[in-house]
């Protein structure tokens, strides 16, 4: 499959710490991607290179087959790259449908004048209540979003990246602090998107991960240790010796 996303020998260096160690990875169109590993194996790190938070020292970011290794974070998002965050980064007093509105006007390009009331922004609100609707949120659009449950934070979270209309979406921890009844409602609604969203996430619960990706990154001491299948990361005894131990199936 072609590859939408890749990395070509990345690395990042913190004075003398090597965070991220000769990265070389391929994300194909399409792709639901996770990327897993043990505390500190550079797997954050790696997703601020490839946002363009953080320059590299060596090595290349290419986007749809293009260097985007110097651009700027919303240079990549106008490209399609687009990210969420491990923790929520929301508009509290908001309704939801206001805070998705929002998304689609800066997208669109007149978010500087969006405080005109919603009915001036009727395709906005439209494509705003669509994806709403996508999501499973329609029933909380006029909620304001400090009202609502953290599952659902998080999955409003998403949408304003939806909002954006990412070729390339990539999750940082979706379902941390989540309960586990709505982490599962909202890996379930994420697997919905539709293929031309690429999906490339973190995640610290293997459930999730195996449930959800058909292809795992293992990344250990900033360095890539294994990627295949996710029934072989499984029996791979070298994933179980530095990172999941039982949390792996048999």
């Amino acid at each position: 499959m072609t590859a939408v996303l890749e990395t070509r020998g990345l690395v990042k260096q913190f004075g003398g710490f090597i965070a991220t160690s000769d990265v070389s990875l391929s994300v194909a169109a399409g792709a639901r991607h996770a990327l897993i590993g043990p505390n500190g194996a550079g797997k954050t790190t790696l997703i601020n290179l490839l946002t363009g938070f953080l320059e590299p020292n060596a090595g290349a970011v290419i986007l749809k087959g293009e260097d985007v290794t110097h651009l700027a974070q919303h240079q990549r998002v106008k490209r399609g790259l687009v990210r969420t965050f491990q923790i929520n980064r929301l508009f509290a007093d908001m309704t939801v449908l206001e805070s998705v509105t929002l998304s689609v006007c800066e997208r669109l390009g007149y978010g500087w004048n969006w405080w005109r009331p919603l009915a001036a922004h009727g395709a906005a609100v439209d494509e705003a209540a669509e994806l709403l609707g996508t999501l499973r949120l329609l029933d909380v659009a006029h909620e304001k979003t400090r009202n609502l449950a953290y599952g659902r934070q998080r999955m409003i979270e998403i949408a304003l990246a939806l909002a954006a209309k990412p070729q390339v979406l990539l999750l940082d921890e979706p379902a941390a602090g989540v309960p586990t009844g709505e982490s599962r409602e909202l890996f379930d609604t994420i697997a919905r998107l539709p293929r031309e969203v690429t999906i490339l996430l973190i995640e610290h619960d293997m459930e999730l991960v195996f449930r959800f990706a058909e292809r795992i990154t293992v990344l250990v001491g900033g360095a890539l240790l294994t990627e295949d299948v996710p029934e072989v990361i499984a029996k791979d005894k070298r994933v179980k010796e530095v990172y999941l131990g039982e949390a792996l199936h048999d």
